[in-house]
């Protein structure tokens, strides 16, 4: 249990409830894989097979899991591949700024770089020692903890590079783009200039 204080209007729950939209998909280690492309250093793209990722390096994070549905899981413990293991062997351009992290079904979410670069941010593939549930994002999930947790995108298949930013699937319906959790960014109503992308 994490003794960090809970963000503003969260609350513990009695059960670890699993939000998704869309069916969960069935998953098939032959025909995944993950890429990171767009504004790569080299302009090319980055691939890994199911075989070559889940051999990548792995770290281990403890983080509160807030969602904007107003409940936090607190103390969840996850581990995977780090984002910052991830653009060193993939990296961006200096000009990146954003990136777009991609799903099954065309899911999206943006974030900044440096959000998206964060201490315990991780591609995490185990949840608890355990390999994630479907349900929570199996084979692969991202894991930000201090945004709120649609930016956490399960089923993860892709990370673009962005030299600006773009939104993503939820902020085009009326999601905060920013979605900090401390800050209770929760919809877009509440952005001011410089939360969102430039107009135009």
């Amino acid at each position: 249990m994490s003794d960090q204080p809970l963000p503003p209007g969260q609350h513990v729950p009695r059960e670890r409830p699993a939000l998704h939209y869309g069916p969960v998909p069935r998953f098939r280690a032959h025909r995944w894989d993950l890429r990171v492309y767009g504004f790569t250093a080299s302009l090319g793209e980055f691939r890994w097979s199911w075989p070559e990722f889940d051999a990548l390096p792995r770290v281990g994070a403890v983080a509160d899991f807030h969602c904007v549905t107003r409940f936090t899981l607190p103390g969840e413990h996850w581990s995977g591949v780090s984002t910052e293991t991830l653009v060193e062997l993939a990296p961006p351009d200096p000009s990146v700024t954003h990136v777009m992290v991609w799903a099954e079904y065309g899911y999206s979410a943006n974030m900044r770089l440096d959000d998206f670069l964060t201490r315990d941010v991780v591609l995490a593939t185990h949840r608890d020692g355990a390999r994630l549930a479907p349900e929570y994002g199996y084979p692969v999930r991202l894991v930000v903890p201090h945004l709120y947790g649609w930016k956490s995108v399960k089923w993860v298949r892709a990370v673009e590079y962005l030299t600006a930013d773009r939104r993503g699937f939820w902020e085009e319906r009326g999601y905060h783009n920013r979605a900090d959790a401390w800050k209770e960014q929760r919809y877009s109503y509440q952005e001011v200039p410089g939360d969102g992308p430039r107009p135009g």
